[in-house]
């Protein structure tokens, strides 16, 4: 939002500077104009990922990326200029406004990192216990320096492993925990035990709580700190009491209706491509154009998926059902192309047509690999309580998976969009898809 408004202020000045002048162009609905511009940086910006602090190494780096969007910005809104002329703001006023944009983003950014790592606008914490989850909580704080907490100590009795790899200190006793936590500007307190009965300190944490330190759950605070869940480390007891996983009537009706629209709109806008494709395949390899396979969906009902065929005819012929592995030496090179920019999922739109299948949900899963994850894997079967997606949580946030390990990882996302499920937040599915398709991030 900071950066919308520096965009526009920008754009504000740089008008100005050609006002009158040769190249200042029509001024009139300035707004307007400025806002398709800010619209257009702001979303190329969002797609090469500048949004996400730990993918930037360095100002140099920085700056490079902010030249690569705001040229990617220049071609979407050149093809704009195109076709609306009278969008244009001036000739000349992106030879000022790119210098002047990438100078001004580069002393925010500078700025706004230099606040983070003070901790200014972080909430310092404490985190009770002595389990893998508490090392985690603390690891993923200090990875993610506007994640907005700092850790300022874990409180045990007991030693703890992977204390090596955190800086935040060791704290061996829970004596006058209200007083010291207060002292020193504690905000919330995390309990991460692993076993709670003769070590849980309810008496400090009661006199925490009615002093105004908030007390929250560990698991409650890694899911909302990473958006995922630890399979490995919840209960049925935390997952039964803890709020989310509501599925009302209307809300159904409303994610059903949301998958007919996309679905009918998206065919239709692919229309051209998915002929073009269709053709190329048929061209570069023997087999049928289309892929199809069983797969379980809701409540582990069974349905037909289709894509469109990446492989060589008959691929698990000797093999039989493997994971896809990196420079699979069955895709084809048609195959390779259409699964590094997502072409070959495009005929799932037909399976979210006839229901079998949402436009966002978990991934789709064969009845072979399900019977060996539900063995293996906690909480497995509880992704079938709703309809598979095309796009998910799990797939825009972690890669593809070839193992059982990658399986826990994705369910960590999948379990957690189950539970916080909503319009907006397939919403924001959607648009982390379109970045991941932009880049072929994950892609086999």
């Amino acid at each position: 939002m900071l950066e919308s408004v520096l965009l526009y202020l920008c754009i504000l000045f740089s008008a100005t500077l050609f006002a009158g002048g040769e190249g200042a162009g029509d001024l009139s609905g300035l707004s307007t104009k400025a806002g398709l511009v800010v619209s257009t940086c702001i979303f190329c910006l969002y797609c090469n990922n500048i949004y996400s602090l730990k993918d930037t190494n360095g100002y140099a780096d920085l700056a490079f990326k902010l030249f690569q969007s705001f040229g990617a910005a220049m071609i979407l809104l050149a093809m704009v200029y195109a076709a609306f002329n009278q969008a244009i703001i001036g000739t000349k006023f992106f030879f000022v406004y790119i210098p002047v944009v990438v100078a001004i983003l580069s002393i925010w950014r500078f700025f706004y990192v230099y606040l983070l790592k003070s901790g200014v606008l972080s909430q310092s914490i404490y985190i009770i216990g002595d389990s893998d989850l508490a090392i985690d909580i603390c690891r993923e704080t200090e990875a993610e320096i506007d994640c907005g907490y700092r850790v300022k100590g874990i409180l045990s009795r007991n030693p703890l492993k992977g204390m090596e790899s955190v800086t935040a200190p060791h704290i061996n006793t829970y004596d006058n925990l209200a007083a010291t936590a207060k002292a020193n500007g504690i905000k919330r307190i995390v309990v991460a035990l692993k076993e709670k009965r003769g070590n849980f300190p309810i008496d400090e944490l009661l006199l925490c709580r009615v002093s105004g330190i908030d007390v929250v759950e560990g698991n409650t605070f890694y899911e909302m700190l990473t958006g995922k869940f630890l399979v490995s480390s919840i209960n049925p007891t935390w997952l039964i009491f803890s709020n989310g996983f509501k599925k009302s009537r209307i809300r159904n009706i409303f994610k059903r209706l949301e998958d007919l629209f996309a679905s009918v709109i998206l065919l239709a806008l692919f229309s051209p491509l998915i002929l073009v494709t269709a053709l190329l395949i048929k061209w570069d390899s023997k087999g049928p154009v289309l892929f199809s396979q069983d797969r379980l969906g809701i409540r582990h009902k069974p349905y037909r998926l289709y894509k469109f065929r990446s492989m060589v005819e008959n691929a698990e012929g000797l093999s039989g059902p493997v994971w896809a592995s990196r420079e699979d030496p069955r895709v084809t090179r048609v195959g390779k192309f259409i699964r590094t920019w997502r072409i070959d999922e495009l005929p799932q739109l037909f399976n979210v047509l006839k229901g079998d299948m949402s436009l966002v949900g978990p991934r789709p899963e064969r009845e072979h690999f399900v019977k060996q994850l539900e063995a293996q894997v906690p909480y497995y079967a509880e992704r079938f309580i709703v309809r598979p997606g095309v796009t998910g949580w799990a797939q825009v946030r972690y890669e593809y998976g070839d193992s059982v390990e990658d399986a826990m990882e994705k369910l960590n996302y999948d379990l957690f969009y189950i539970k916080n499920m909503s319009i907006f937040m397939d919403v924001v599915i959607v648009c982390r898809t379109i970045r991941t398709v932009l880049f072929g991030v994950g892609a086999r």
